[in-house]
Parts: C-alpha cells; sequence; structure tokens
C-alpha cells in the first residue's frame, strides 16, 4: 500500500469517532495505525468560519531585491488519486523572464482541501529528479490551507531545459473520505543582480564552479509510466532497490542527493520492540525488529555512505491534535541528505555502466527511497581521470540491552559507524583531493510498563559528516555539518472502568545543526536549534471518543553570517496561543536567547502529561 501517510483522520475538538476497538496494550502508536481505516468524524463546519492556515515552523528563504518572475506549473485537484499514474505537465523554461541568469529559484506549493480525509504523501519530480517529498495536512469541515515554499537553486540545469513534471499524491474519495486537495504549483525566478554571486565572491573560477549549482543532475528513480510514485519501495532487510547508470566522463564532482520516508509498520520505528519480547508475549499485529533503522547507499555492491533519518512525525501521527495548526518538523518539506561520490570517480569516469543501490536496516514495509546525482562536467575537456586513494566502511558496532518480565520492561540500543573515503581528480581546473568522513552515533532507550499499555521513547542521533576538496597549493571547498536529532516519546492507555478509557501522548521533536562551509577564502557559519513540543488526549467511552485535546509548543533558532531568525509559536487545537518572531542577528534580548528550550537542555523523560478533571486517573500510573 502505497498512497498515505498512514495517518489517522481529522479529529476536531468534541469530536465523536467511531472505534470498533479500545487502544489496546503493547507499542500503542501501531495500534493506533491499525485503527485508523476504522474512524469516522461527524463533526459539522461552523457558519462562516473562514478555513486555517497550517503550517511549519521553519526560516524564510533568503532573497535577492530582484522582482520574481512567477510561472505556474501546474494546476490540479487531487480527488480519487490513488492507483493511478502521476498527474503530468509539460515544463518549460521561463522564456517569459526577462534575465537569462537566476540568483535564486523557489518552488511554491499551495494548496487547500474542505471535509474529511487522511494524510497523505506525495512527491513531485522534474525529469524523473524529486524536487520535493511532502506530506498533506489533514482537512477540517471548515477548510484548510497551507503552502510549502523551497529553494531549488541547486536544480539550475535541470530547470533550464525542457522537462516533464510529475506529481503523486495518491488520495481515495468517497461518501466517508470527501476531501479534495485542490493544488497550485508556482515556481518563481529571481533574475541575477549586478555584481551578485550567490556562490561566494572569490574570483578563482575553479572555486566558483566547484560551488555553483550542478551542470547536469541524474535522476535515481522508476521510470514512467507508473500508477504509483517514482520513488523506490523497500519492504524488508533483505530488500534492495537498485539502478544502473552511467556518466558523462568529463565530471569532476558527484554528490548523490537521497530522499528517503517510512511508513506503514515502519513509520513508528523508533518504537518498534525488540522481536523477542514480541515472541515473549505472543504479540500479533506488533511491529518488531528494534528501534534502529540505517538507509544503506552502495555503488557496485560497496557501501560508500549512509543515512540515520530526522524522525518525521506525519500530520495524523501519534495524535492528530497535534499538528492543527503547527505541523510536525519536516513534514511539509521531508529532508534529503547528501552523500559525496566524488572520491569514486575515479572508478566510475570509465564509461562502463555502474549500479547505486538502496537499503535499510531492520527494515519492516515499507520505505519509499529514491535518489538525484548531481554532478559537475569540465567545459574545457572531453575525459576527465582519477582514482580512489582510500576508502574504508567499518560496520556496525551495535549492541542491544533487554531487560523484561511479561509486557514490563526496559531496553536499551546503542550503534556507531564511520564511513570514510579519499581520492582524486585531474580536469582542466586542476587536481581536486576530495576527502569525505561520516561518524554516526546513536541511543535508545526504550520502557514498557502497565502491562505493556506505556512506552516511553528516549533517542539521541548524531549524525556528522564533512567534505574537504583541495588542490595542491590550496582549499577549494569545505564543508562540515554536525546534526543531532533528538525523541522523547511518553504514550499511555488508562482504562477507567464502566467503559471509559484514556490515551495520552507527550512528545519531544529536536533538530539541531551547526555547519560550516568555506569556498575559497570565504568562510560562512550557520547554527539551527528547533525544538517542539506537544502534549495531547483522546477520551473514549462505549467505544466514542469523545473529548480531545493537543497542544503544541515550539522555538526556532536560526543564526547564520548575515541573517537571523527567530520564532517561538504555541497553539491548543486550531488556535494560536501566542506567536513571537525576529530577524536580527544583534541586540537580541536576554528573553530570546533563554525563552524556552534549546539543544543545549534537551527535553528527558519527565513528568507525564496529567489526565484532565474529568477523568479519575487513579488506576493508571
Amino acid at each position: 500500500m502505497a498512497f498515505s501517510c498512514l495517518s489517522p483522520l481529522p479529529l476536531s475538538l468534541f469530536l465523536l469517532l467511531l472505534l470498533h476497538q479500545p487502544f489496546f496494550s503493547t507499542a500503542n502508536l501501531h495500534k493506533t495505525s491499525l485503527l485508523r481505516a476504522e474512524f469516522l468524524s461527524h463533526s459539522t463546519p461552523i457558519k462562516d468560519t473562514p478555513p486555517t492556515r497550517f503550517f511549519e515552523v521553519t526560516k524564510p528563504i533568503e532573497l535577492p531585491k530582484s522582482k520574481p518572475c512567477s510561472y505556474l506549473v501546474l494546476q490540479h485537484d487531487f480527488g480519487y488519486t490513488y492507483g493511478k499514474p502521476p498527474v503530468l505537465a509539460n515544463y518549460t523554461p521561463p522564456s517569459h523572464c526577462p534575465s537569462e541568469k537566476f540568483s535564486k529559484i523557489v518552488f511554491e506549493w499551495n494548496a487547500t482541501c474542505k471535509g474529511r480525509q487522511f494524510d497523505r504523501i506525495f512527491g513531485v519530480w522534474l525529469g524523473g529528479v524529486e524536487l520535493l517529498r511532502s506530506c498533506t495536512a489533514e482537512p477540517r469541515a471548515t477548510g484548510i490551507v497551507w503552502s510549502v515554499e523551497k529553494d531549488i537553486t541547486r536544480y539550475y540545469s535541470l530547470l533550464m531545459k525542457n522537462q516533464t513534471l510529475a506529481v503523486y499524491l495518491g488520495n481515495l474519495v468517497d461518501n466517508t473520505y470527501t476531501g479534495v486537495y485542490h493544488v497550485n504549483i508556482t515556481i518563481r525566478f529571481y533574475p541575477a543582480e549586478k555584481k551578485f554571486n550567490s556562490y561566494g565572491s572569490n574570483s578563482d573560477s575553479s572555486v566558483s564552479e566547484y560551488h555553483s549549482p550542478a551542470d547536469l543532475i541524474l535522476p535515481f528513480s522508476r521510470d514512467l509510466p507508473l500508477n504509483d510514485g517514482l520513488w523506490f519501495e523497500v519492504e524488508n532487510s533483505t530488500d534492495i532497490a537498485l539502478k544502473k547508470f552511467n556518466i558523462p566522463r568529463n565530471a569532476y564532482r558527484a554528490v548523490l542527493e537521497v530522499y528517503v520516508s517510512f511508513h506503514e509498520n515502519d513509520e513508528f520505528w523508533y518504537s518498534n520492540p525488540p522481536n523477542e519480547y514480541i515472541e515473549a508475549n505472543n504479540l500479533t499485529g506488533t511491529p518488531g525488529n528494534g528501534p534502529f533503522r540505517e538507509v544503506v547507499v552502495s555503488l557496485d555492491g560497496e557501501v560508500v555512505g549512509a543515512i540515520w533519518p530526522f524522525t518525521v512525525i506525519y500530520t495524523g501521527g501519534i495524535n492528530p491534535l497535534l499538528w492543527r495548526p503547527i505541523t510536525g518538523i519536516g513534514s511539509f518539506n521531508l529532508p534529503s541528505y547528501n552523500i559525496e561520490i566524488t572520491p569514486f570517480l575515479g572508478k566510475i569516469l570509465d564509461g562502463e555502466v555502474h549500479e547505486f543501490g538502496f537499503s535499510v536496516s531492520n527494515a519492516l514495509n515499507v520505505w519509499y527511497i529514491d535518489a538525484n546525482l548531481h554532478l559537475w562536467l569540465d567545459s574545457k575537456s572531453t575525459k576527465v581521470t582519477g582514482e580512489l586513494l582510500k576508502h574504508n566502511s567499518l560496520p556496525l558496532v551495535f549492541s542491544m540491552e533487554s531487560d523484561f518480565k511479561g509486557l514490563n520492561g526496559t531496553f536499551f540500543t546503542s550503534v556507531s559507524r564511520s564511513i570514510s573515503s579519499s581520492g582524486w581528480v585531474k580536469s582542466s581546473h586542476g587536481t581536486f583531493t576530495t576527502n569525505w568522513i561520516q561518524n554516526l552515533s546513536y541511543s535508545n532507550s526504550m520502557v514498557m510498563g502497565n502491562n505493556g499499555n506505556l512506552q516511553l521513547v528516549n533517542q539521541t542521533t548524531h549524525f556528522n559528516d564533512s567534505v574537504h576538496a583541495k588542490m595542491p597549493s590550496s582549499s577549494v571547498y569545505s564543508s562540515e555539518s554536525h546534526k543531532k536529532f533528538t525523541l522523547y516519546l511518553y504514550s499511555n492507555y488508562l482504562d477507567q472502568g464502566n467503559g471509559t478509557s484514556f490515551s495520552l501522548a507527550n512528545i519531544t521533536l529536536g533538530f539541531n545543526e551547526k555547519k560550516s562551509e568555506a569556498v575559497g577564502s570565504d568562510l560562512s557559519k550557520s547554527s539551527l536549534e528547533n525544538v517542539q513540543n506537544g502534549q495531547g488526549y483522546i477520551a473514549v467511552k462505549n467505544h466514542l471518543v469523545f473529548r480531545g485535546l493537543g497542544s503544541t509548543q515550539q522555538v526556532y533558532k536560526y543564526d547564520g553570517n548575515n541573517f537571523c531568525y527567530f520564532r517561538n509559536v504555541s497553539s491548543s487545537n486550531y488556535t494560536i496561543l501566542y506567536d513571537k518572531v525576529g530577524n536580527t542577528c544583534k541586540g537580541r534580548t536576554k528573553s530570546h536567547l533563554n525563552f524556552g528550550l534549546s539543544s543545549r537542555q534537551p527535553f528527558r523523560a519527565r513528568r507525564p502529561f496529567l489526565a484532565p478533571s474529568f477523568l479519575d486517573n487513579s488506576k493508571g500510573t
């Protein structure tokens, strides 16, 4: 099944949902997802209520002062589109724009929906190259609107050619699921300003060309025609998505950009218990294989990079009321991940056919994966030479400790890995030696209590990589990224007696990154601290959900060389409680720097969210 993010249908305050069975025992998140197809909502719109604007908290795109020219690429209503081919549109470069060169290109997705509907995963491809992986917002009876903006300047060469745009959003519409997604896709082109160089001011052409957008982008996705998305589907731990390719022999740099999303039995992979726990308790319908997942990228059968993904929670995940109107980190614009292939050019510049492979350690169905290979070409040469000097891909260092009795217990998983490679290429720009290093570490502690109805997950992932490209006499390019992904989850089911039950969840997501980039002598640094905290509950009586609540708080702080952005926002059941925004790098007050939460004081296991007063939680924890 490849049609949705597998998230529940919309919930409104004091909503009525028909449940065919109560929330039940272990792995509550997975049990909830199994019930999604059983939910029925009976909310009634309030007359003249305007649609609600949903949004993901992120920094605005830094734009030049030039006036953009906009290009409406697609306008379509996604009704019953599940199991049907992607929607296609002919794309031609923007001949109506007055400039021949652009310093910034921005993709914009605008959508509206009204009624009742699942959340849906969707993708946008241009010439088979994925531009955006996203999840739809779940609508309400009064309607919703949302937008996604993404800087797609890195796809410059692709956007200057005639292409086919493909959008897959598999939706179902019937008497129950009434939401139709009305979508506009626009691309905005910002003409280059005089003396404007978005890739650094260094006059050395070899430096600027090394850092400029790629000259050619090859897609590693499935070919049309399809009745699904263009992504590959990885369904288990032995499944490998493979695609053959060859590249022009004058390529002097190569970067593989990988898109990843997880669904169905692995949507909440970070909360999956180990198989020994499932087997010992004779559990059925509970996804296992433990809480660790790794996307492995191979070249001709040899591991060249790894991705330890951020734990994106889709717009109906855990408790849908948490994501209205503030959506989960990354859910509207899922992150892509870069693997430096330049050190391996010496092996693939031979004119022969080679093969990339994508697999997922411990995977259950289903993971959607595809990739784009960005290639920089030497315009003054038809053949570049190179050599792989060194490559080390050490096996995972993996440990798991389990201590459980019956349905209660504790589990601790720890993993680390290091991958490094080095190689040189010789082109008309000179001889470059590129070093690529990945250092990754992961820990997950999990507690099962309350006879398996309570689950606590505390997970931290360190995902660090660096690229250094040098000529014999100078440094050409250097980039370092230190990412820290944090997740805290508290989920509990409480039986109140008399046919009444209560399900609550606390969650914290953290996406923090420190980056530095040097292009010749120009150095830029940035830091991002993005922390989101949510609390929600659902109360059930006689199989009817009669009350629910979701509250979310988020603090987003970005500091760059010349641009800063701060936002502190909170919501509760569709209502914004406060929203503080700042964009100055100097003169921030002390409260701006210290207000809310930061990665230096991450959320840990804390006092659980208490049941509201209308329920007696004396039989809870």
